[in-house]
């Protein structure tokens, strides 16, 4: 009897026992999984351990569950079986799956869009002050994008003297456009100007749907209005104002925050570093600066190489200082400085787990709370920067930051991380694993790479595709989602689409994600394209896969998109052109912004993972079919990596038959004379 007691006390202790992740089954990514199994081994849970144990709502999922009011929450089933008939589903207010479906989903994109904005005000200010010399951290770096930008916000660069145009002075033009920039979030009348960087017949797209945002803050406000209680009930104008909103965020709050980030710190050009957790380095100081805003990241870079840093840290015992960053920070210092990412946005608690993180630096967005608990089991520094993301937790130091005092802060930070160094009380885990990348692409590289004659413009590009050795363009961005195996989706999506001879432009973790693979070679296209993509890639020295750098620089894409349409040949508008765009493994509002400001451009998107918008069916309808017609782009859904990869390629292949160029140009072997024949 004793016996049969233990028996089941033991089941009952088996029982409540957390489940732990299968590291195999959690990544892709050999690093992870050897840090999965040392945080189980050390009873430290992980993001992976809680996909187990936590799992989702599915009527949430489905994104017709409505908690707008203390009525609710009301949630909407759909039933046993689908919906025959009328859908006579209702809430409290008598609000449809349709309406909570859709208020559901522009509420996401109003959250991903302030969140990207938000950044752009930010870096704004900042700009702001570099502009009326309050800092002599930030300077003018790059005065060529300073007049590209003037010129877009209708800042005049030239100036009349004694009858005789002159170029105006670039802190005159700076401070003017730092000013008109700022305005761009609030002004009471007007449109964002930056809509008409856009091909003329998407802007009139925009105009007839009247999408057009007329401030970027506005457009998140009022989003929250239409969606409380009793307000906006009609789907399709819900969705009109959700439209507005990502293009706001798009065309507005994130292009502003790419650009100016350009002009203070210097726009990418490409250039050689590493990725995974096998770049941080056990004998010397490691500092992982993970979220979003690069504007104390970048001075931090800064400090960090000072002879005098370097010193101190190798009095306290270190070889030296290894930077390294996680998520979208990560590619901001990387693309401009070569700092490698330690990796992507699941891989955040891992970085600690190491036991050789002396401190983490985090801003804003995609930021785990946990990594407090996690923090506490080392000797690691967490660092919290900014006023609007502070953590409850005892053991965070906060120490925010000021663009007029961004050196002191920058020391301090790195100072506290130096001190931490002789405090590591845990044996040293670094994976060995790293991969080669090529990084920094952006629109003015790839006019440079794949150029004309003098390289300077996108006509050598629009000709590969034309002649069919490029099939056509993807771009693939977005997060990592502990609902899905980590990485697989984002590299099973790339490397079909290069087999098949798409190019492929990406962002934020999916870069990141490539570059662990080591698809971000140009050796890689020989091993891992077709045969068309891997003869340009050879000849111009670039991978087949151009990282781009963090989320906020989708708006690249959107820009290399435009100069394809204007260099001609393949149609009048980005809705024209045989491309596609992807997000496999997303995870944030910020996404789903980022998906509708490209349906929005006219961009054909799939979704892996799921869509908040499968359990209200005509409403999912109007995205993935109806949007079409009124924006040449649509949403899509698939989550199988490689049926994802084959919907994006059958519509490119669906584009390139409407351009007539369907049919690969025959190839001939010219001689001499055939070459002497030809005009100059």
């Amino acid at each position: 009897m004793a016996e049969e007691v233990k028996v089941k006390a033991k089941a009952a202790k088996a029982a409540k026992a957390p489940k732990l992740a299968d590291p195999v089954k959690a990544s892709i990514d050999p690093a992870t999984q050897q840090m999965i199994s040392r945080a189980q081994e050390l009873g430290i849970d992980t993001i992976f351990d809680r996909a187990q144990t936590i799992k989702p709502c599915n009527i949430g999922l489905q994104g017709i569950c409505c908690k707008n009011c203390s009525m609710g929450p009301c949630r909407l089933p759909l039933p046993k079986g689908g919906i025959e008939g009328e859908d006579t589903r209702k809430g409290m207010c008598g609000a449809t799956a349709n309406t909570i479906a859709a208020r559901n989903f522009i509420r996401m994109i109003a959250g991903g869009a302030a969140a990207h904005s938000d950044h752009g005000r930010s870096v704004a200010e900042v700009f702001l002050s570099a502009a009326r010399k309050e800092s002599d951290a930030y300077q003018i770096k790059d005065v060529n994008k300073l007049m590209t930008v003037a010129e877009a916000l209708e800042v005049e660069t030239k100036v009349e003297v004694d009858g005789e145009l002159q170029d105006r002075d670039p802190d005159e033009i700076a401070l003017e456009v730092a000013e008109k920039a700022l305005a761009e979030w609030g002004k009471p009348e007007g449109e964002v100007l930056y809509l008409k960087r856009a091909p003329a017949p998407l802007y009139e797209k925009w105009k007839k749907a009247g999408v057009r945002p007329r401030n970027i803050d506005r457009e998140v406000v009022e989003i929250m209005h239409r969606t409380h209680m009793g307000v906006d009930q009609d789907y399709k104008n819900l969705m009109k104002q959700g439209v507005r909103c990502s293009l706001a965020d798009g065309w507005g709050g994130s292009m502003l925050a790419t650009d100016l980030q350009d002009i203070l710190f210097g726009t990418p050009y490409p250039l050689q570093s590493e990725a995974n957790l096998g770049v941080m380095r056990e004998d010397h100081v490691n500092i992982v600066i993970h979220g979003h805003e690069p504007v104390l990241s970048e001075i931090i870079v800064a400090v960090s190489q000072r002879k005098d840093m370097i010193e101190y840290a190798k009095n306290k015992g270190a070889k030296g200082i290894q930077l390294s960053g996680i998520c979208c920070t990560a590619n901001e210092i990387l693309q401009r400085h070569g700092v490698p990412p330690a990796g992507t946005f699941l891989q955040q608690e891992l970085a600690i787990i190491t036991g050789a993180c002396d401190a983490m630096v985090v801003d804003i967005q995609c930021i785990f709370q946990n990594l407090a608990n996690v923090a506490k089991c080392f000797h690691t520094k967490l660092i919290t920067t900014h006023p609007i993301a502070k953590m409850e937790q005892d053991n965070v130091i906060h120490i925010e930051f000021d663009e007029h005092h961004a050196l002191e802060d920058a020391e301090k930070i790195v100072k506290l991380a130096i001190d931490n160094f002789e405090n590591r009380k845990t044996e040293v885990m670094i994976p060995r694993h790293k991969a080669t990348q090529i990084a920094g692409f952006g629109v003015e590289s790839i006019r440079y790479h794949l150029g004309g004659t003098f390289r300077g413009d996108y006509f050598t590009l629009n000709d590969n595709i034309i002649n069919g050795r490029i099939r056509g363009i993807a771009g693939v961005v977005g997060c990592n989602n502990a609902r899905s195996r980590h990485n697989e989706a984002h590299i099973t999506v790339v490397k079909e689409l290069i087999k098949n001879d798409v190019i492929v432009l990406t962002t934020g973790c999916n870069g990141i994600a490539c570059a662990m693979e080591g698809l971000l070679t140009p050796e890689s296209a020989q091993v891992y394209c077709g045969p068309g993509l891997a003869e340009v890639c050879e000849t111009v020295g670039i991978p087949p896969v151009l990282h781009l750098g963090s989320c906020v620089d989708n708006s690249r894409i959107l820009l290399a998109a435009t100069e394809v349409v204007k260099a001609g040949g393949l149609g009048k508008d980005i809705s024209d052109l045989p491309a596609a765009g992807s997000a496999p493994e997303w995870m944030s509002e910020k996404a789903i912004s980022i998906g509708q400001y490209f349906v929005a451009s006219g961009v054909y998107t799939v979704f892996g993972v799921t869509l908040p918008t499968s359990g209200a069916p005509v409403f999912h309808e109007f995205l993935t079919k109806d949007m079409e017609k009124l924006y040449g782009g649509m949403w899509d859904l698939e989550a199988d990596p490689v049926k994802h990869a084959q919907k994006m390629i059958a519509h490119i292949d669906k584009k390139r038959k409407e351009l007539g160029i369907d049919k690969a140009r025959e190839r001939v072997l010219m001689d001499m004379a055939d070459r002497m024949a030809l005009e100059a």
